[in-house]
C-alpha cells in the first residue's frame, strides 16, 4: 500500500493528500509540495500513513528549510497587499464584485509574477478598465477569475450551523449540486433557512452524510414496527441516524434503543424461527422418508 502524508496550505484550510516518499513528518512540521503553480511551503496535518489509495498525489520534496519559509512569508505578505489594491481598484470602477482569494505566483518559466484575483460577481462583468489598472498598479501578469457562490464559500471558509467548518472548506465543494430530495430523504424540517450554508444554497453536508442514511435505513426497522427490546416489547417512532439508533415507545416511557439491541416482535402463538440449514418440520402421521433406490 502507498504511504500517504496530508497537508494544508493555510491555518485549518483544506486537506491536499501527497506522496512523502521514505521520510517520516511530524504534525505541524513545514513541508515543501510540488504544485503547478511551483513548490509550496504547506504544513503536515497527519503524518505518513500507509493506506490503500487509488487517487492521484501530490509530491512532497522534503521539509521546508529557511529559504523557504521567507519566500512563503513574503508572498502572503505580497498576496494581502494585492487584495487591498484590488478592493480599493474596484470600488474606484464601481463594479459588483468581491474579492474572495489571492493566489500569487512569482516562480514560472513564461512570467515573472502573476497576481490571481478570484471575485464573486452576481453576473457578467466588464473588468477590462479594471484589468489594465491593475496592471499598472502591481506591475504583473494579472488573471481575474470569476468563481460561483459555492467556491466563494470554500475560498472564505467559515462555521456551519454544527459549529464545524464548512464541508467545502476542508473537503472541497460536491462536483455535482445538492438535489432538494435529500432533505426529505433525511426527514429535515421543510425551513430553507436551516438548510442553507454560508454560501446560500442547500448544505454539502446533505450529499456526505447520504450514504449514511441510505444504510441506515436497509438495517432499521421501519416507523410502526413492533419489536422487541432488553426493557420490553415497543413500537418504533423515530429514528436516530447519527446515534445508530431508534425511538421506541413503550408502555410508560420512549427510549432510545441502538440497532443491535432491537429485533422485530413475532406474533403471539408464532413458532420459534428455524435455524438455517434445518430440514422442514414433518406433519404429525406423515411417513418417514425413505432412501432413493439405487
Amino acid at each position: 500500500m502507498p504511504r500517504v502524508m496530508a497537508v494544508s496550505f493555510e491555518p485549518l484550510g483544506r486537506l491536499y493528500y501527497v506522496d512523502p516518499g521514505a521520510a517520516d513528518y511530524a504534525y505541524g512540521q513545514a513541508v515543501v509540495v510540488a504544485t503547478g503553480e511551483g513548490a509550496e511551503v504547506a504544513r503536515c496535518v497527519w503524518g505518513p500513513a500507509e493506506v490503500e489509495w487509488a487517487g492521484a498525489l501530490l509530491e512532497c520534496l522534503g521539509p521546508a528549510g529557511d529559504h523557504h519559509r521567507k519566500r512563503d512569508a513574503d508572498n502572503r505578505r505580497r498576496r494581502a497587499e494585492i487584495a487591498a489594491v484590488a478592493r480599493r481598484l474596484i470600488a474606484r470602477h464601481d463594479l459588483p464584485m468581491r474579492v474572495v482569494g489571492v493566489d500569487f505566483v512569482d516562480q514560472s518559466d513564461h512570467f515573472d509574477q502573476q497576481a490571481v484575483v478570484y471575485f464573486e460577481a452576481p453576473g457578467r462583468v466588464d473588468f477590462r478598465g479594471l484589468l489594465t489598472d491593475l496592471a499598472r498598479a502591481l506591475q504583473a501578469r494579472i488573471d481575474l477569475r470569476q468563481v460561483g457562490t459555492r467556491d466563494a464559500a470554500a475560498i472564505l471558509g467559515g462555521f456551519g450551523p454544527c459549529g464545524r467548518e464548512c464541508c467545502c472548506a476542508v473537503m472541497g465543494p460536491p462536483r455535482e449540486s445538492v438535489p432538494p430530495r435529500l432533505a426529505r430523504e433525511q426527514a429535515l424540517p421543510n425551513n430553507p433557512s436551516q438548510l442553507q450554508g454560508t454560501c446560500g444554497r442547500l448544505m454539502c453536508c446533505l450529499t456526505y452524510e447520504n450514504p449514511l442514511y441510505v444504510d441506515f435505513k436497509k438495517r432499521a426497522p421501519g416507523l410502526g414496527t413492533r419489536v422487541d427490546t432488553d426493557q420490553g416489547q415497543g413500537v418504533v417512532v423515530a429514528h436516530s441516524v447519527p446515534q445508530d439508533a431508534v425511538v421506541v415507545q413503550l408502555e410508560q416511557e420512549r427510549l432510545t434503543c441502538p440497532l443491535a439491541r432491537v429485533h422485530p416482535s413475532r406474533p403471539t402463538g408464532s413458532p420459534e424461527p428455524r435455524p438455517t440449514g434445518s430440514p422442514e418440520p414433518r406433519p404429525t402421521g406423515a411417513p418417514e422418508p425413505t432412501a432413493p433406490r439405487p
